[in-house]
């Protein structure tokens, strides 16, 4: 396998990995909490509301996950991931342990990979791009 090809496979794993992860463990669950019928209670970081700040945890962690998953506008679909994450982690955990903030700080690093690497060969984004030319 020819070394750019094997990235490839690399961001394939990084993307479906940490896209599917955080769809089911993390956005799947927040988007019940939105949609429930319970009294909302999450973090306001950007002073817009808590109900505001989980629709945009939810937009992250749901739509966003679910396209790099699929590859598809993967630069900019990491971008809202990426700033959730660094918001768990230095507005949400800041004042936690280190083993509360890790998690975040974890997602976060293959996130800012996909956004300065792209999908890769195996995504959407690749494949539409080969029927424009």
């Amino acid at each position: 396998m020819k070394i750019y090809r094997a990235m490839d496979v690399v961001l394939l794993l990084l993307r479906v990995a940490f896209g599917g992860a955080m769809l089911y463990g993390h956005g799947i669950g927040k988007m019940r909490r939105l949609f429930g019928n319970e009294a909302i209670e999450f973090a306001d970081p950007f002073g817009i509301g808590p109900v505001a700040s989980l629709a945009m945890a939810v937009f992250a962690e749901v739509i966003c996950a679910g396209l790099l998953v699929l590859g598809l506008f993967t630069r900019w679909a990491a971008i809202p991931l990426i700033i959730t994450m660094v918001v768990a982690a230095f507005y949400v955990h800041i004042a936690d342990p280190f083993s509360r903030m890790e998690k975040a700080i974890l997602y976060l690093i293959p996130y800012i990979c996909l956004l300065v690497a792209g999908g890769g060969y195996y995504s959407l984004d690749a494949q539409l791009r080969k029927v424009k030319v």
